[in-house]
């Protein structure tokens, strides 16, 4: 990822965040229309995925993009090729939004198909959440990844979420897991950001609240240990060569917004550089329209 000398441009929504073949792929798609021009939307989708190779994070991140892009066209290649395993991993990350049971039942089969390949087991993860299945049925799948991909940040998240006490956890076992992970996380790994994605959850938590619970949350990013987030973030994450995963983008948006929320804006700035416009939904959305949002807070730094 290019952090330094990145042209400005207007904010945007920008699923594919700096991924630039997988952007050239979702306009090449956009502006497919009819049989012919849908079959060579997914060759270059076909082409695309084939170039990702093992690279299981990348592969996961362009594997969301495209299902939530272009679910007809997933479902559409499945029917053609309904043992190809790219074809199978699309078709049940377009499934997880509308029928999370159809999801898990094609995601065993991508399973077998590609046995190596995390992604699959990553959307039965995610199939399972959203069905709101206890943690006992989690845990094997769980396990399928750490196998493949220790530090798979997608299934990382997915388990973050369900541990929440929105889902099936608590606070309590939601720090276990977190200290469990931060304990033996490489520095580089692709999951750098999960300690302060779950503070920035807490974050939300505390706000949502009201109350007295709400009255301190003024405070909460001057807290000890969401000041050190903050500080290992400005320290670390900007250094060329440290984020490397798909997602680096992503995970500097929400650093820029906690150090926004944390009043230091002058961190912010080179953050909000480094970004270069290219918006994600979360957190920004908690705040309101997240272009109008990170358009506002990035112009006053």
């Amino acid at each position: 990822m290019a952090l330094f000398g990145r042209k400005q441009k207007a904010p945007r929504l920008a699923p594919e965040l700096d991924d630039v073949p997988l952007g050239r792929v979702l306009r090449g798609i956009a502006a497919a229309r009819g049989p012919g021009p849908q079959d060579l939307a997914i060759a270059q989708v076909e082409r695309l995925l084939r170039d990702t190779g093992d690279d299981w994070d990348r592969r996961c991140h362009r594997i969301s993009v495209l299902a939530q892009a272009v679910p007809a066209l997933a479902r559409g290649w499945r029917e053609r090729r309904p043992r190809d395993p790219d074809a199978l991993v699309l078709a049940t990350w377009s499934e997880l939004a509308t029928d999370p049971r159809s999801a898990l039942a094609i995601c065993r089969v991508a399973a077998e198909v590609r046995p190596t390949d995390p992604t699959p087991w990553v959307g039965a993860l995610a199939a399972l959440r959203i069905l709101g299945r206890p943690s006992s049925e989690l845990s094997p799948v769980w396990l399928e990844i750490r196998a493949r991909d220790p530090w798979h940040r997608e299934a990382h998240l997915q388990i973050l979420g369900h541990l929440s006490p929105e889902e099936q956890g608590s606070q309590a076992v939601l720090r276990d897991f977190l200290d469990d992970a931060h304990a033996v996380m490489p520095w580089d790994a692709p999951t750098a950001c999960l300690p302060l994605a779950a503070a920035v959850r807490q974050y939300h938590r505390e706000r949502s609240r009201g109350g007295i619970q709400a009255l301190g949350v003024s405070r909460y990013w001057s807290q000890p240990h969401t000041a050190r987030l903050l500080d290992q973030g400005t320290a670390h994450w900007l250094q060329p060569g440290h984020l490397r995963h798909a997602a680096a983008v992503a995970d500097l948006g929400m650093l820029a917004y906690a150090l926004i929320r944390a009043g230091r804006s002058g961190d912010a700035r080179q953050v909000f550089s480094a970004i270069g416009g290219l918006v994600t939904p979360w957190p920004w959305s908690y705040e309101g329209d997240p272009v109008e949002c990170y358009t506002g807070y990035s112009g006053r730094v």
